[in-house]
Formats: C-alpha cells, structure tokens, sequence
C-alpha cells in the first residue's frame, strides 16, 4: 500500500493498548500507521504469556468500575475467530480486613456489583484443588475471568488493517518532534513519517519517548510459571488471588498441556533498560511461588514453563492516561503497573477519541499526570 501522509494519527507501540488504539481509530475511518519495534503479539514486553486477568469489582479503586464497564462491553465486540475473554469466575480470598478484601467490597457496593462471599470450608468443597487460609475469607465473582492476551493483540491489529491502517513492525522510533500548531513528524529507522495527532502507547519505553514523565516510572521484571497436575479439577478452577503476607498470589484454571499458571503479583526487580531484560529464572521469585502452591494448590507438580514479562510501575501503582502538557495533539497511556491490560479496549476507545474529538466521555481525571508532580 503506498504510503498516505500526513497520516491522522500515528500509534506509537502496538501492544495490548496501542492494537486497541489503532483498531479504534481505524474503525472510526482515521488514517493510522501503527510503529511496533518488535513484532505483533511479542514477548518483549508487558502483554504476553498467553493469559490475563479481568476483573469488574476493582479493590485498586472504585474509579475505575466506570472503565471496566466499557471494557467489558468492547470485550464482547471483537468477533475473533476463537473466544477472546473466557468467564470462569474470580476469586479472591485473604483477611477480612486486608486491602484486597475491603477494596472489592467498597468497589461492589458503590457500583452495586454482584459479589458472592464464601468460608474457606464453602471454597474448600467448591474448588477442591485450593486451601485458604482458615482465617480468610474469599469473594467470588462470577462474571470475571481471563482474556488471550496474543491472540486478541493479533485480532485487532488484523482489524485495523482490514479497515485500512498500515503497521510498520520491527521498527525503531528514533525520535519525534511536534511544533505547536503543526503536524508532528515521526524519525524511524524505516523513515520519516508526519501526522496530526500522535499516541504514544510504549509500555516500558514510554519514558523514552514522554521525557517530562521518564523519572517517574520504574520497571520491574517479572515472573511467570506453569506447573503441571494430573488433578482433572485444576481445569474448573476459577481465577484465584490469595492475599498472604509473602505476597498477592494469583493464578489461572488449567486451560492447556502447561497447566496451571501461578504468578506473585508483589516485588519485582527493578531493570534499567527494557532492551536488557533477562528471560532467565529468578531463584528466589521461583522458591515464593514454590513455597505459595505447596501450601494453598497441593496437587500441583514441577514447574512446565517459565516466562518473563514488565510492569512500567507508576508511583501510586494507578495508570497516566493523559495529553502531552506541551502540544494538544499528542495523547498517552503509561505507567499500566501491572493491572492495565483487561482495560485495553476501553483505553484504545479513549485515545481515539482524545486525537479525533479531543475529548472523550470517559471518566479518566482521576489518572491525569498532574497527580505525579
């Protein structure tokens, strides 16, 4: 296809939000280039390792229920050829009075979601394969489950071009360079490209491309596992978060030959350059995990898979999701700290709107970049 600039936006990272974004603004008849350094879907970043999490009854904040809303919405539109988000419930268990807990009841009871409690014996005789702690107490909610992280990453870009946009992978940004009321030119290592509106959706690069926020991200890498079971049950698992001193413990039922994926949401180690990011085990992050299934998933056995992924951690742990102070064209997203992706739809829906209405319906003053300064 030749190449049609000024483009009306340009994506910058085509990962979980900025596929979201390019399809958005492609749907919307926008002409879009979308830059990925590395290939769609990669394992170079924050959105892979097969599955995530989505859940509506938010202990981070109550604010963004409104925004899971949507998302849950747009998560049913994408008609991909194998089911993208699969609802098998998510279960939260730790104190009564601990973070987690009392997060997902403030969450429920403003935004009036369904909630279920249950003792550990209730969750012992429903899901034989976990073992609360005796004292916790878990909430399920039954319209949670997990998203294809890769899978729904390739749709929608496949979308996008469908409807006209134009991808350019393996591809570095060099710089960009904006001058107030012109277009922004884009320096690549594939060329230069202009465009009215700009998106930066660069995960863990996104300080090298949003300079006045760079000191304010920290990355972590993090660990993945897989462990095998002959317990038939670990397929009919919800999602499962146990709050424990050690740790915010997750996992996912057994969908395939790797079986049954555990992760500590807590800690990390902190890298300085996301290019050098070892996929190596991590002895001690793999011993937590270890210790944690011992005790809670008993009939799991040997570690199947590794995986490693990044947080682009924000100071309070909650997304910036903004405009550029310096020039109206350029939009955002940064800082998802590790719980960004179930929103990736809803995101992508609120960039389009910002960089073809300038504004968007969306309640997302409580993620403005003013809050870090």
């Amino acid at each position: 296809m030749p190449d049609k600039q000024p483009y009306d936006a340009i994506v910058l990272g085509v990962g979980g939000i900025g596929s979201a974004a390019l399809y958005q603004l492609a749907l919307r008849g926008a002409s879009v280039l979308g830059i990925e350094r590395f290939d769609v879907a990669h394992s170079r970043g924050s959105s892979h390792g097969d599955t995530r999490v989505i859940r509506k009854a938010y202990f981070e904040h109550p604010d963004y229920v409104p925004l899971l809303e949507r998302a849950y919405q747009l998560w049913q539109t994408l008609d991909a050829p194998q089911p993208l988000f699969h609802p098998c419930g998510v279960l939260s268990m730790g104190s009564p009075k601990s973070e987690i807990i009392s997060g997902i009841q403030t969450a429920a009871r403003m935004h009036h979601l369904p909630i279920e409690v249950l003792s550990p014996t209730d969750i012992k005789a429903r899901y034989p394969g976990l073992v609360p702690h005796p004292d916790h107490v878990g909430l399920l909610e039954s319209d949670g489950g997990y998203l294809m992280v890769e899978d729904a990453i390739r749709f929608q870009v496949k979308e996008a071009l469908r409807l006209g946009a134009r991808c350019l992978t393996n591809t570095r940004v060099e710089s960009w360079n904006a001058k107030a009321g012109h277009n922004i030119t884009v320096h690549t290592s594939q060329g230069t490209f202009e465009t009215a509106q700009l998106i930066i959706t660069a995960g863990a690069w996104a300080g090298d491309f949003l300079t006045h926020l760079q000191s304010k991200f920290k990355i972590l890498r993090k660990h993945l596992h897989w462990f095998g079971s002959e317990d038939r049950q670990m397929s009919d698992l919800p999602i499962f978060f146990f709050a424990l001193p050690d740790g915010l413990f997750y996992g996912f039922p057994q969908i395939d030959q790797w079986g049954v994926k555990v992760a500590n949401h807590a800690g990390g180690e902190s890298i300085a350059n996301p290019l050098k990011i070892s996929p190596a085990p991590d002895s001690n992050d793999l011993a937590t995990v270890r210790s944690f299934c011992a005790e809670h998933l008993p009939t799991l056995g040997g570690q199947q898979r590794h995986e490693v992924c990044m947080y682009t951690q924000s100071p309070d742990g909650h997304f910036v999701v903004d405009r550029h102070p310096e020039y109206d064209n350029v939009f955002f997203t940064a800082g998802l700290s590790g719980h960004g992706y179930k929103f990736a739809p809803v995101l992508g829906e609120i960039l389009a709107q910002l960089a073809l209405d300038n504004k968007t319906p969306h309640p997302i003053d409580f993620l403005s970049a003013k809050r870090l300064f």
